[in-house]
């Protein structure tokens, strides 16, 4: 007989995730107050004409939007995922063309006082059309290649509105659906090659590009050399050749893409990556500032509301991009661990969750979650502490605004919703 069904909101609620969530909401609105809370001019928490009490205010209707989604049937997800993502669609169109230009992105929607980007809540769109199109039992990333053409185009779509919005941290995200594609069976290589590529490409920005391509060609010799005869006489050998002529190429036509594709700040951000005091007092003041916020905070920190980076403005959009850097003042190597263990832990709790769903749709759209809040917490603290390149994303939960926020805390509860109903779903895997 099966189970009967909950009748209450929060029956079946993973309470492990949803406590994590609670923390991280909680620290990353007093770390914006902390962030904005000026000597001269003492306000409180709750003070509306300050960024900390929008962001409480935001905090409020997104516990609105949390009952919403508790409240809906979890099948309204599955039924209307191709609805919702062309919806998403058409206002990352309409951005282009009728949208408000914000610190150089033309992709936000103003209506008086109120702003929200479409680009935050398109992830979410793209992960449920994802699932959607993942649970067909007919859709394999194993059997044929065919089956990639589809999936290739519902992340390409919105990917490269946002970037024609100029938004280029928010296309970056999508990067972060290999993370589910490869647990559905997109072949290793795949990333791999990704992966290789991206050291490749920071490795001729420090390295010269002769001894890089000698390595390549050492490194492919010792590959065809130890590879089995059978495997050598099949192609093996002709495919590594192509493989390390397509790693040279990349690696001597750096130049030429750094200096004629990208744009101008594109250029700025990549060479600050390596060095920022080459322009300590334009691209390079974020992450050279940031790093001494960070440094300074030592072991525990010079206490709430002390930190003198934060309180004299010396690292820009502290209250959203940089968030972590008045964590890393303030709280120290002892709180920025613990925001970091919180993330751990969230992200390999969602992957637990995921793993246990009895339907494929569930389980895609988990490791979607999954996967996008694990890019924006990598590559947000990275950024910070000078690992990575700033491209101006938020840090899930903790980064000040009202998209970001209602964009992770609806992407994150449609997945404890859809688990809290597990134990009444028919399994489809």
């Amino acid at each position: 007989m099966a189970p009967k069904k909950n009748t209450t909101l929060t029956q079946n609620l993973d309470w492990v995730a949803v406590l994590i969530y609670i923390l991280c909401v909680l620290i990353g609105w007093f770390n914006i107050y902390a962030a904005v809370y000026s000597p001269e001019v003492p306000t409180d928490i709750f003070d509306l004409s300050h960024r900390a009490g929008v962001q409480m205010m935001w905090i409020g209707t997104t516990v609105l939007l949390i009952i919403c989604i508790l409240v809906i049937d979890y099948k309204f997800y599955d039924t209307f995922a191709y609805v919702i993502y062309g919806a998403f669609v058409l206002l990352l169109v309409a951005v282009l063309f009728a949208g408000s230009e914000i610190n150089g992105s033309r992709s936000w929607i103003k209506i008086g006082s109120f702003s929200i980007q479409p680009a935050e809540f398109a992830k979410l769109a793209t992960s449920l059309a994802l699932a959607k199109y993942l649970s067909d039992p007919a859709v394999s990333l194993t059997r044929s290649w065919k089956d990639y053409v589809p999936i290739a185009g519902i992340i390409g779509i919105p990917a490269l509105l946002i970037l024609l919005s100029n938004e280029t941290g928010s296309m970056l995200v999508f990067a972060s659906f290999a993370i589910m594609l490869y647990r559905e069976g997109m072949p290793g290589i795949i990333p791999a090659v990704g992966i290789v590529m991206a050291i490749l490409i920071v490795l001729t920005l420090l390295v010269l590009k002769w001894f890089i391509a000698l390595g390549i060609l050492v490194v492919a010799g010792l590959v065809i050399w130890l590879m089995p005869k059978a495997t050598r006489k099949g192609g093996g050998t002709m495919a590594t050749v192509v493989v390390a002529g397509l790693m040279i190429a990349v690696v001597f036509g750096m130049d030429f893409f750094i200096n004629n594709v990208l744009q101008k700040h594109q250029r700025s951000r990549i060479m600050v990556l390596v060095d920022p005091y080459s322009d300590p007092r334009g691209a390079g003041w974020n992450v050279i500032q940031s790093k001494i916020a960070i440094g300074s905070g030592r072991l525990s920190g010079k206490g709430f509301l002390e930190g003198t980076q934060t309180k004299f403005d010396f690292v820009p959009e502290q209250s959203t991009d940089f968030i972590f850097c008045t964590v890393g003042e303030e709280h120290g190597f002892i709180g920025s661990a613990l925001v970091v263990l919180l993330f751990v832990g969230l992200i390999m709790r969602l992957a637990v969750l995921a793993e246990r769903q009895r339907t494929r749709f569930a389980r895609v759209y988990g490791y979607c979650v999954a996967g996008i809040i694990f890019f924006h917490f990598m590559i947000n603290i990275g950024m910070t502490i000078g690992l990575m390149p700033v491209i101006g994303i938020p840090l899930p939960f903790f980064s000040y605004g009202g998209s970001s926020l209602w964009s992770f805390s609806i992407l994150l509860f449609i997945f404890l919703k859809m688990d809290s109903q597990r134990p009444y779903t028919l399994s489809r895997t």
